[in-house]
């Protein structure tokens, strides 16, 4: 027994030697990912959130794989859900929580948030997995100190943190993506069929993900070159066919639902957005990187990673052939949309976060090692400082939100019996003593518990929306105006408006016909570092008016 217990300990020890920053890295990347993931709850605050989740209730309630929506497309997020929820049903029926699936679907519905955590947690751990792959591409580019620092810099990143707490599709889509670049590496390096395999299957699955991460399939394509040269064209064309039967097995119902998906992908291509609509490539290239770039990165953390960036693709061939072309299309590609969102970055921090790491092997190349010893260190806290303060001021903007403030302002003043119009998905309200009003265009203002609580399907809710960007007051038809009436409305899209209204002047005029003899009762607005969220108005009726409506609904309720 002593022997073997010693050889553990010898094993133990050479692989915590070896592995320890990287583990360290990772620990960190789980803690930041961790930290207040359950921020918002039980009231959803991205309006995708409450569209995933019920896409995929519905598939179960179904019995369905046909996943009846294909924007994104989605489908490896809405598959993913389903197991999520799968087992948090499976553990509650094992252990008694629940006395019946029925059981399960009622307890969601009163709290969404018996899912929603353990969804958060499963895109975390994806999120996670992107931070181990930047450093494993690190590593195998330029050795371990340099997949380190790239690793480390994705891990305490501001934006990539914050899109690894929300149901989304970008995190899972980059995962793959990387997938896809490390074969791509495996391409240029050794050029086995596997590899070219292995880097279809993968770019179809990012397509299956999100539809522009099929650009990353450029990366094998390029790497294949010098193997091309070789007799290699073959191979190479193994990368857009395993790519597209990938994306087919994965997501069948493409072809199967084909009308309803060419619809669906037809209907995401919007020209303008309140608040994030864009201007030419130029422009939204700086307003990236003038933005959540420089934000997350710190600007001298960005000039560095930039500097990096063409460092490696002029020095390092494997770089350039293997990892630039696809995050290069995939960026272009997005700074060619007619929208910006700095969500969409996503994929292409591991690309910043590397050319970190071919600075720092730049400079462990450039130093004595004495001197590295030192300057190093100091190099890279002078950098994470503006990093870390990032990521400490999103944290705390993430929990206190501006419509959380105001559900705690509803609640703390409107009196029981008031009817309450909301923009987002406000189910922190829903167990007050109120009637809670959700625009849904078409359909005119509808009962928001019904909504959330799955009464109104995913089906009935794009159908009522008909195509428009987003679900608000301003999307309303004229005619339904009169559905709306409230004693007190939360707008959470009132500004975007109205500091847009010459680019959306119809639904400006919406929000200025039905706040015309209401009062502006509260305001809360974002603060950098202490409130996040937009700016939400809160409007009241009348005193007077108020009145007569609760004493009309309680004469009601009486007899």
């Amino acid at each position: 027994m002593t022997k073997p217990t010693r050889s553990f300990r010898k094993v133990a020890a050479r692989f915590i030697a070896r592995y320890w920053p990287v583990m360290a890295v990772l620990g960190l990347a789980i803690a930041l990912r961790l930290d207040g993931i359950g921020f918002g709850l039980p009231a959803l605050n991205d309006p995708d959130e409450p569209l995933f989740m019920m896409l995929a209730f519905d598939m179960l309630a179904r019995g369905s794989p046909d996943p009846g929506w294909f924007g994104h497309p989605g489908t490896i997020t809405l598959y993913s859900l389903i197991l999520t929820m799968a087992a948090v049903a499976g553990a509650g029926l094992a252990s008694g929580s629940f006395a019946s699936l029925d059981a399960f679907a009622s307890a969601v519905h009163l709290d969404p948030g018996l899912v929603i955590l353990p969804a958060r947690v499963m895109i975390a751990a994806c999120a996670v997995g992107c931070v181990w792959l930047t450093w494993l591409i690190g590593k195998r580019l330029w050795g371990k100190w340099p997949g380190v620092v790239a690793a480390a810099a994705l891990a305490v990143n501001a934006l990539h943190i914050t899109w690894s707490q929300v149901i989304r599709t970008d995190v899972q889509a980059s995962l793959f993506m990387l997938l896809c670049v490390l074969a791509a590496m495996n391409i240029e390096r050794r050029g086995k069929t596997r590899d070219y395999v292995l880097a279809g299957v993968f770019a179809g699955l990012a397509c299956a993900t999100k539809w522009p991460a099929a650009l990353v399939v450029l990366a094998p394509l390029v790497a294949a070159l010098p193997q091309a040269a070789k007799g290699g064209r073959r191979k190479a064309m193994l990368v857009p066919l395993a790519a597209l039967a990938a994306l087919l097995i994965a997501s069948p119902y493409l072809v199967l639902n084909y009308q309803t998906a060419l619809a669906d992908l037809l209907g995401e291509a919007r020209g303008a957005h309140p608040g994030a609509t864009g201007g030419s490539l130029p422009e939204n290239l700086w307003w990236y990187a003038s933005g959540p770039l420089a934000r997350s990165f710190g600007i001298a953390g960005l000039l560095v990673s930039c500097t990096g960036i063409i460092g490696a693709g002029a020095r390092c061939r494997r770089f350039r052939l293997a990892v630039l072309p696809g995050f290069a299309l995939f960026l272009l590609a997005i700074g060619a949309q007619s929208l910006v969102w700095d969500r969409w970055l996503i994929p292409v921090l591991p690309l910043f976060a590397l050319g970190l790491g071919w600075a720092a092997k730049w400079l462990i190349g450039w130093l004595q090692p004495a001197a590295t010893r030192l300057v190093l260190p100091l190099l890279g806290a002078v950098l994470a400082v503006p990093m870390a303060q990032a990521s400490i001021a999103a944290s705390a903007e993430r929990h206190n939100d501006t419509r959380q403030l105001a559900s705690r302002w509803i609640m703390a003043n409107a009196p029981a019996g008031s009817t309450i119009l909301v923009e987002h998905a406000a189910i922190d309200l829903l167990q007050g003593p109120y009637t809670m009003l959700f625009p849904l265009g078409d359909a005119g203002c509808v009962d928001g518990g019904a909504v959330l609580r799955g009464q109104i399907s995913p089906g009935e809710v794009e159908s009522s929306r008909a195509g428009s960007a987003v679900i608000d007051l301003g999307h309303l038809p004229p005619e339904k105006r009169a559905t709306c009436r409230a004693d007190y409305a939360v707008l959470s899209h009132y500004d975007r408006y109205s500091d847009d209204r010459v680019r959306f002047p119809g639904q400006w005029r919406s929000y200025f016909a039905y706040t015309q003899g209401r009062a502006p009762a509260v305001s809360f607005l974002p603060q950098p570092g202490v409130a996040g969220g937009p700016p939400v108005r809160v409007f009241v009726r009348p005193a007077q008016k108020r009145i007569e409506r609760l004493t009309e609904a309680a004469d009601s309720n009486a007899s």
